[in-house]
């Protein structure tokens, strides 16, 4: 399977979200909203339909939980220890704080609108135990380098995430054996559809160039933490938990999205070098486009 020609419907609609948010009078002032109606809505709903019209076998659930956690942890040590690689041992320990949540983080619209291309419908589901599990961990070790100067409520903030409750809410009406009714489920596909298109289009309005020339090395380090690494190690990582082959093209396909666009918000909410962290953003968001075939491709194919 040709996975750059299968993905390139989804990076011709970031690229589209970039040039008309860049060069058109849609700006980022009607972008912001946007991105929000995607995140608290359209989202959440996509995620509590797909787990309750595809119930999980819940061994695979739990293994999936297992390699997502293994996972997450991997991308977190090495994001971690970077300063401690050769070259990187005098590196600014802010840019290196604000910088580190860029190797393990993942952009939530890009993997949602993916997986149903890349896994079928049987991915959905299994993206949404992903999403649980590995949201609130990539939280706190995002935060945790920066907490010294000052974040507050980052646990009412992982209770109240919308792709949490949703997940959360979506397994336990799985468990209950309830479901969406029929005269309601064709409207929660189209709010499912709506919101693939319009988060990918968010995600490229979001792209920003910034100043990565000031610490070349330490960009290079996550970048390739986010986009070689992590790929290479998940493919460890379905091997070790002996994941089927649909389990582990989403884990695969996970390890290699672009990461997530907050990362600017958060390190610039917590008074760090924002320009900086937005420039790694937008250039693993360019680099998705080649970690995505490598992953899926070549990884795959070592499987």
């Amino acid at each position: 399977m040709n996975f750059a020609q299968l993905l390139f419907p989804d990076f011709s609609l970031i690229l589209c979200g970039y040039l008309l948010c860049r060069y058109t009078a849609l700006n980022r002032k009607v972008w912001e909203p946007i991105e929000s109606l995607v995140y608290y809505f359209l989202f959440p709903v996509l995620l509590f339909h797909s787990i309750v019209r595809t119930p999980l076998e819940w061994q695979s659930a739990t293994h999936m939980m297992g390699a997502g956690l293994s996972l997450g942890l991997v991308g977190i040590a090495l994001a971690y220890s970077a300063t401690y690689w050769p070259g990187l041992r005098h590196t600014d320990r802010r840019l290196h704080a604000a910088s580190a949540q860029v190797g393990f983080r993942f952009n939530s619209f890009i993997v949602l609108a993916l997986v149903d291309r890349v896994a079928g419908p049987q991915g959905l589901p299994l993206v949404a135990v992903l999403i649980g599990v590995c949201v609130p961990l990539f939280n706190v070790a995002a935060v945790y380098p920066m907490v010294r100067h000052g974040s507050h409520g980052l646990w009412r903030e992982l209770v109240r995430n919308p792709l949490i409750v949703a997940t959360v809410s979506g397994l336990i009406a799985s468990l209950l054996g309830l479901g969406i009714p029929d005269w309601l489920a064709p409207t929660t596909q189209r709010i499912g559809q709506a919101s693939l298109a319009l988060g990918l289009m968010a995600a490229g309005a979001g792209m920003q160039l910034g100043r990565m020339a000031q610490a070349k090395r330490l960009a290079v380090a996550m970048l390739s933490i986010k986009h070689l690494l992590l790929p290479v190690a998940a493919l460890g990582v379905a091997w070790l938990w002996a994941l089927p082959p649909v389990p582990a093209t989403v884990l695969l396909m996970f390890s290699a999205v672009p990461t997530a666009s907050s990362c600017y918000v958060l390190a610039a909410r917590m008074g760090y070098d924002g320009p900086y962290v937005a420039g790694l953003v937008t250039a693993s968001t360019a680099l998705g486009a080649v970690s995505l075939p490598f992953a899926l491709g070549v990884l795959a194919a070592w499987r």
